[in-house]
């Protein structure tokens, strides 16, 4: 992995290619601290790393554990993403005004006035307005404006709290989704904590709108990993099926998972399912709305053949991508979902099998670290399902990297 990190920057520095100014990452050097702040991030991180592995441990209810993993989460990502720019780093991403981020025109509050003629306006129209909406808009199906606008959000304070509350909720989905799968409460906990001081967690889930996807395929795929819930599972996958395409592999993991603990013909009972009601959720958009989603997966197909992926070629991205999502994610996670996967963990094998999937397909090309946000709690449990006892050096690492990279590099999200 760091062959390819280094060997990426080498290859930019000399020849100008790769698509990214610091291939296998889309991001750029760049130092920036707020000292206050700062100072802030390093003294809960030290909280963290000394408290965590009493909760890791403690008997207490678990719905306290689950508040208390959801609070470690936000009380770190909102100090560390506020050492690098104060707390307008917190907004600074979706701020179309001064001072705001170059990215929030490609983000999701300029695509608003195309609800403006109303729902159904909006459905029956979204194929065709594809090409015309910002990068983010146009490489997702409607769900992310939708819920905007259910909810009222029209500014970057709105939105950003929206990705915060969301995030908030993502550590005790991983708990509940470890409790589900694992069937044993300390490797639960244990990915719970995992997704609560992840780097890559802490860095795009503030500030990322992806961060809701991340909390929609957990919510899914803890419903579908248990048998006495799967319809309301798959009703819950199809639905986020509508916020992002990617989330279409969360279903893919869930019937891996499946087949290794049930057998086959539970895992295609559990794919039936999940296409069914995609189909179903669809058909009815289609029929009430006049919503076109052939028409828009093509459209946002060309979108994204025509935009700054083509600059990124598929020989290094086939590698980049995975490296770059697992750098962030944190080593010690990556690890422990290989030994997972090679001790044919359930979990393990289905992360391992949708990431492969993903990038020899070349779904994506860069900006992993974000776009594959939502495989975060997946990759907690199954690094849980196969890690030892939490450690306090476990905690420090993770945490420390994502300080580090906060401070010292310009992620843009």
């Amino acid at each position: 992995m760091l062959v390819v990190a280094v060997g990426g920057i080498v290859v930019r520095r000399t020849t100008g290619t790769l698509g990214t100014a610091w291939a296998p990452f889309v991001a750029s050097w760049g130092v920036r601290v707020d000292p206050a702040w700062l100072i802030v991030a390093v003294v809960l991180a030290g909280a963290v790393t000394v408290l965590a592995p009493r909760l890791s441990h403690a008997p207490a209810q678990p719905w306290r554990f689950a508040l208390a993993s959801g609070a470690t989460w936000l009380a770190l990502g909102l100090s560390i993403n506020a050492a690098r720019g104060g707390t307008r780093a917190w907004t600074r991403v979706f701020d179309l005004g001064p001072g705001g981020s170059f990215e929030a025109v490609n983000e999701y509050l300029p695509g608003l006035p195309t609800l403006r003629h109303g729902l159904h306006v909006y459905l029956d129209r979204f194929a065709e307005v594809v090409p015309s909406q910002p990068v983010n808009v146009a490489g997702h199906p409607p769900g992310p404006l939708l819920v905007m606008d259910l909810l009222g959000i029209d500014g970057p304070t709105g939105l950003a709290l929206l990705c915060i509350g969301l995030g908030a909720c993502l550590p005790p989905l991983t708990y509940a989704l470890g409790r589900a799968l694992l069937g044993d409460e300390r490797r639960a906990r244990t990915a719970a904590l995992l997704t609560a001081t992840s780097p890559v967690g802490l860095l795009f889930g503030v500030t990322s709108f992806d961060i809701a996807f991340a909390t929609c395929g957990a919510l899914a795929a803890w419903l579908l990993v248990r048998p006495g819930t799967r319809p309301l599972g798959c009703a819950a996958f199809a639905l986020a099926s509508l916020m992002s395409w990617a989330l279409l592999a969360v279903g893919a993991w869930t019937a891996i998972v499946a087949w290794r603990r049930e057998g086959l013909a539970a895992a295609v009972r559990l794919a039936l399912g999940c296409a069914l009601s995609v189909l179903a959720v669809n058909a009815v958009l289609a029929v009430g709305w006049g919503y076109d989603p052939i028409g828009t997966l093509r459209a946002t197909e060309q979108v994204y053949r025509d935009s700054v992926a083509q600059r990124r070629p598929y020989w290094f991205w086939v590698v980049g991508s995975p490296v770059a999502w697992g750098l962030l994610l944190g080593l010690p996670l990556v690890l422990a979902t290989v030994r997972g996967a090679l001790r044919r963990e359930s979990a393990a094998i289905a992360t391992a099998s949708v990431v492969a999937i993903a990038a020899v397909g070349g779904f994506t090309k860069a900006e992993t670290e974000r776009i594959w946000l939502f495989l975060l709690p997946l990759a907690a449990v199954a690094a849980a399902a196969s890690g030892g006892p939490w450690r306090r050096s476990l905690a420090a690492t993770l945490m420390a990297q994502a300080i580090a990279v906060s401070v010292l590099a310009d992620t843009i999200w």
